[in-house]
């Protein structure tokens, strides 16, 4: 077939133009909707960024007031034993000088009463040092410690609650213990103190 004399001006039936291939000098078009893709390396895929910075949804990122709470009874639970164990030590120093002035010095039966019962003071005193040292161990701890130090917490104000029983004859601290273990193993035990407790960590 002819498409006219090539040098009339007014020739009709010129070749169409062809669109140059892809590759030489033109990017090649990326179709709607298709992943975008430089110079034939895959994309990188969208970096995924923590929620709340590093907690996940529903998760707090800050103490619950119940929790907050729960360590302050925790702590004015370890600061009554220590008191305890102090005003023990005090008797204790005194206990030899107390006796003599009761006139028990010399009778050997009331010697052996006096040495139980000396007994039984020094037991008391280690068993509330123990209590004020355990205490202030998971005291620090609430802030990155995991569910043990909520399950610890909770062990921690049931065996407070004996204590206070124990220690109800001595000072009348020992109210005290019992009524603040309660609140400690109850705000513990709340929902939030657990989701708190068991807040992933990045």
């Amino acid at each position: 077939m002819s498409f006219g004399d090539p040098n009339n001006p007014y020739g009709h039936g010129q070749p169409p133009q062809q669109p140059p291939a892809p590759g030489y000098g033109y990017p090649q078009q990326t179709p709607p909707g298709a992943p975008q893709q430089g110079y034939g390396y895959p994309s990188a895929p969208p970096l995924q960024q923590p929620y709340g910075g590093g907690y996940a949804p529903g998760v707090p990122a800050q103490m619950p007031g119940v929790t907050r709470a729960s360590q302050i009874m925790l702590g004015v639970i370890a600061l009554a034993h220590a008191v305890i164990a102090v005003l023990y030590g005090v008797a204790l120093s005194e206990w030899d000088k107390t006796m003599a002035d009761a006139g028990v010095t010399g009778d050997s039966e009331a010697e052996a009463i006096a040495d139980l019962g000396k007994g039984v003071v020094v037991f008391l005193l280690g068993l509330a040092a123990v209590f004020a040292l355990l205490g202030l161990a998971l005291l620090v701890q609430y802030a990155k410690g995991g569910n043990g130090v909520r399950v610890c917490s909770i062990v921690y104000g049931s065996f407070a609650i004996v204590t206070g029983i124990v220690m109800i004859a001595a000072y009348g601290i020992g109210l005290i213990i019992i009524a603040i273990s309660i609140l400690l193993i109850v705000f513990s035990a709340k929902r939030a103190s657990a989701e708190w407790f068991r807040r992933p960590r990045y």
